[in-house]
C-alpha cells in the first residue's frame, strides 16, 4: 500500500508542477478553446492540459518500476507500459485535436489504432467470470471487445469534460474507486497485489489530482482531448487487465452463491464511471435520433442540464462529484460487502442526492417569491 501512495503522490506532484509550464506552451502555440454556443466559459481558455497529464501518469509509472515490491513482477510493468503505449497515442490524436480540430472520422481513426496498439501488445480479454463459471474468449471476440471497451470508455470520459474540474474529479473518484475494488480483491483472494489495474487507477487519480488546483472552476486549463482520451483509454484498459491478473477460480470463488461479485470485474468498469457512461450512451442516442454523428457536440450533457436546472457551476459539479462517488464506491461496497447497512447507506445517499439534484436553488427562489406574492396578496387582519 506504501508504494501505490507514493505513486499517487508523484503523480500528483508531477502533474501539479508541469501544468503551468504547459498552459504557458499552449498560449504560445495557440492552442486555445474557442467560444462556442454550447460551451459555458466567457473567455477563451488554453487547453492541451492532457501534456501534463502524462507526465504525471508517465512519472508514476516509471517510479513503480524503481520500488522493490512493484518492480519485483515483469507482468505488471508489462501491461502498464501497453497501456501507457496506447494512452501516448490517444494523447497525440487529442492534441493534434486541441490544435487543429480533427474530424470525426480521422479522431475515431486514431482512436482504433490506439486500442489497437494495447490489444497487440498483449491487453486484451482473454476471458469472462459468469455466474455458473467462466467463459473463454474466441480468439476474434477478445481484442474486438476490448477495443470497444477502451474506445467507448475514451469518449465517455471526453463527453463528461465539459465544466470546469467536472472529468478531472470523476477520473479521480473512478481511479480510487477501481484501486480500492482491485486491491481488495487481491487481499480478500489471498492473490498478488501487485497489479498494473491497480497501478494504473492510482496514477490516474493522483494525475487528476495534481491537476484540480488548475482546473477546478474558475479553471486556468482545460484538459481538452489531449486528457480526456487518454485518461479514459488508462482507465479502461485497467478494467480489461484485471480479467487477466484475475484467477478464474479465484474470482468464482469471492461469489459463492451470489452472482454480483462473480460479475463485479465487468459491472465495475462501468460502475466506476457510470456518469460518464450514462452521459455517453444518452448522448448517442439523442444525436442518432437527430439523424446526425453520435460524435457530434451539442448541448444537451449531463452538466448542461444540471445548470439549465439553476445550479450554479460549482454546485454542479460538486453534485455531478458526488454522484459518481456514491456510484462508484456504492458498486465496490455492495460487491465486496453486500450487507444490509451497506444497501441502506447507499439507498440513503442516493435519495439525498436526488433531493439535491432536484431542489435547486432557483427552484427554492422562486417558492420564495410565490409565498412572498401570497401573503402580499392576503388582507390584513386586525
Amino acid at each position: 500500500m506504501r508504494e501505490y501512495l507514493l505513486v499517487l503522490g508523484v503523480a500528483a506532484v508531477v502533474t501539479y508542477l508541469t501544468t503551468a509550464l504547459v498552459r504557458r506552451f499552449a498560449l504560445r502555440i495557440k492552442a486555445v478553446t474557442p467560444l462556442r454556443d454550447r460551451d459555458v466559459h466567457v473567455v477563451p481558455m488554453p487547453r492541451l492540459g492532457g501534456m501534463a497529464l502524462m507526465f504525471g501518469v508517465t512519472a508514476a509509472i516509471v517510479l513503480a518500476e524503481h520500488l522493490p515490491f512493484l518492480s519485483r513482477y515483469h507482468e505488471v510493468a508489462g501491461d502498464a507500459r501497453a497501456l501507457l503505449a496506447g494512452a501516448a497515442v490517444m494523447f497525440l490524436v487529442g492534441a493534434v485535436d486541441d490544435v487543429v480540430e480533427l474530424n470525426g472520422t480521422t479522431k475515431f481513426a486514431g482512436q482504433v489504432v490506439a486500442a489497437g496498439l494495447i490489444v497487440g501488445l498483449g491487453v486484451q480479454f482473454y476471458w469472462l467470470p459468469t455466474p455458473g463459471g467462466t467463459f473463454s474468449m474466441p480468439p476474434l471476440l477478445g481484442p474486438v471487445l476490448t477495443a470497444i471497451v477502451i474506445i467507448a470508455m475514451a469518449n465517455a470520459i471526453n463527453f463528461i469534460d465539459g465544466l470546469d474540474g467536472l472529468a478531472a474529479g470523476v477520473c479521480v473518484i473512478g481511479g480510487l474507486a477501481f484501486f480500492s475494488y482491485s486491491y481488495l480483491l487481491a487481499f480478500n483472494t489471498g492473490l498478488n497485489r501487485a497489479l498494473s489495474a491497480s497501478l494504473i487507477a492510482v496514477a490516474v487519480a493522483g494525475a487528476c489530482i495534481g491537476f484540480l488546483p488548475f482546473n477546478f472552476h474558475p479553471a486556468k486549463l482545460f484538459m481538452g482531448d489531449s486528457g480526456a482520451l487518454p485518461l479514459g483509454t488508462l482507465l479502461g484498459g485497467a478494467a480489461v487487465s484485471l480479467t487477466g491478473f484475475m484467477d478464474q477460480g479465484s474470482v468464482a470463488a469471492v461469489g459463492g452463491a451470489s452472482w454480483l461479485p462473480v460479475l463485479l470485474p465487468l459491472i465495475l468498469a462501468v460502475g466506476v464511471l457510470a456518469l460518464p457512461w450514462i452521459d455517453f450512451v444518452l448522448a448517442v442516442l439523442r444525436r442518432t435520433r437527430a439523424g446526425r454523428s453520435p460524435f457530434s457536440a451539442d448541448r444537451g450533457h449531463l452538466h448542461h442540464r444540471m445548470l439549465d436546472m439553476g445550479h450554479s457551476h460549482r454546485a454542479a459539479v460538486l453534485l455531478l462529484w458526488a454522484w459518481a462517488a456514491v456510484i462508484a464506491f456504492g458498486v465496490v461496497l455492495i460487491g465486496l460487502r453486500g450487507t444490509t447497512v451497506v444497501m441502506i447507506a447507499v439507498g440513503t445517499a442516493i435519495v439525498l442526492l436526488l433531493t439535491g439534484t432536484l431542489v435547486t436553488p432557483a427552484r427554492l427562489r422562486r417558492r420564495a417569491r410565490r409565498r412572498a406574492q401570497v401573503r402580499e396578496r392576503e388582507p390584513e387582519t386586525v
